[in-house]
């Protein structure tokens, strides 16, 4: 049985609740959930154990969610229907993140999906958006390096130090 088959709707919300606010303190996700501090207490720390809950508080395990395959999009939009184009990305819920890129491709976003059946289908959703002329789709294999801002604030803590 994998960890995700064992979430259940209190852990699903308070790990909503986490990557909407990760400075939530412990009583007020408990008075928000409508449990008792000790159980949101010790459902954070399961979380964390079984590292669905990364330290950071906000950033989520998505395998772990069930979301196993995560695809690297790079889009090519009609310039007119830029603001189209991502205002339909936004209602497409595998999507994770949108840019605005420079070279190939106008437009690039990080999807997530249960299995390819589930990435075919963001897919489809992608280009039924007006303005998207054609999409060039990578499926990431493993993550060796999770998003990080760590080393950047050590490098200018360090810079700061020496001046």
């Amino acid at each position: 049985m994998s960890f995700v088959s064992k979430l259940d709707n209190l852990d699903l919300r308070l790990l909503l609740e986490l990557v909407r606010d990760p400075r939530a303190q412990v009583s007020e996700l408990s008075e928000l959930l409508g449990v008792a501090r000790n159980t949101a207490q010790s459902r954070i720390r399961r979380l964390l154990r079984a590292e669905t809950l990364r330290r950071s508080g906000r950033e989520l395990d998505l395998e772990a969610l069930g979301y196993d395959v995560v695809a690297f999009v790079t889009i090519e939009v009609s310039h007119r229907e830029l603001d189209a184009v991502i205002a339909g990305l936004r209602t497409i819920h595998q999507v994770l993140e949108v840019h605005e890129i420079s070279g190939r491709g106008d437009v690039w976003c990080r999807v997530a999906a249960t299995d390819t059946h589930n990435l075919q289908a963001a897919l489809r959703s992608v280009l039924r958006i007006k303005g998207v002329i054609r999409t060039e789709t990578v499926l990431a294999l493993h993550e060796h390096i999770p998003y990080r801002t760590e080393p950047l604030l050590e490098r200018l803590a360090q810079r700061s130090a020496d001046t």
